[in-house]
């Protein structure tokens, strides 16, 4: 069901969706050479809750970590641990920040260090792809023009699109109705204002296709090439939309 948020919800998800912006800021200002991915948790864990904010994602159907952050093939849902950062590495960070029992859910790519400009490229296109599925939210607007804009985008730059993850609406919960696929779907369902969904592209380097790893949260690429992730949680407003998890 899909669930309509007050002037108050609203609110809440913003004040969420702040405290989101502000950890994936000051995470950007640790991502280098020689990092772990675990040393990267434990900031984000720590400034959330600095800042009134609980990390949805610790504990969440038993993920273990506060954030989760994919090297690499790796698509979403990777485990921080022990592994360093390399020069190169293509780092895409995905968390959820509680507010006073609301939710906001963003990601981001980064590059560490250098990389060569196919894949700077790559990384900024999907950013892009995020942008071009924003523009699309106003009232009245189907979710499955979302997804046709984002999958045209990747398809425009030979880009892949997977399609076993998709974004979804959010609220008390992180995950909500309704579905917000990256690509074209039939599905009716029309954009209200007050509505909340996370719109989240996830694009690869290569083929689409994807598996999980042993692990049995990290899902990644099948080719073994780059993927990348950007999130944004955005609400529908009278005349379009907010993005709760911007600057």
């Amino acid at each position: 069901m899909i669930s309509i948020k007050s002037p108050r919800e609203i609110e809440l998800m913003k004040q969420a969706g702040h405290i989101n912006y502000l950890t994936h800021q000051e995470l950007a200002k640790h991502i280098r050479v020689g990092i772990t991915t675990g040393e990267l948790n434990d900031i984000a864990d720590k400034f959330m809750r600095e800042h009134e904010g609980k990390p949805s994602c610790l504990n969440y159907e038993g993920f273990p970590k506060s954030i989760c952050i994919s090297v690499n093939d790796e698509v979403v849902h990777g485990i921080p641990g022990n592994r360093k950062l390399k020069n190169g590495d293509v780092v895409s960070i995905d968390f959820c920040v509680e507010y006073k029992g609301y939710q906001s859910d963003a990601a981001r790519t980064y590059i560490v260090g250098s990389a060569p400009k196919e894949i700077e490229d790559f990384v900024k296109y999907t950013e892009e792809s995020l942008y071009v599925g924003i523009k699309k939210v106003k009232p009245g607007a189907k979710v499955s023009d979302i997804g046709a804009s984002i999958e045209k985008y990747a398809k425009d730059h030979n880009l892949g699109v997977v399609r076993e993850l998709v974004g979804h609406g959010l609220g008390t919960s992180i995950h909500e109705d309704p579905d917000v696929p990256n690509y074209y779907t039939n599905m009716p369902t029309i954009l209200k204002e007050g509505m909340v969904i996370a719109i989240e592209p996830m694009l690869t380097f290569g083929k689409r296709y994807v598996y999980m790893k042993d692990d049995n949260w990290t899902i990644a690429t099948e080719d073994g090439l780059p993927a990348a992730h950007f999130e944004h949680t955005v609400v529908v407003t009278k005349d379009g939309y907010e993005i709760l998890t911007g600057e």
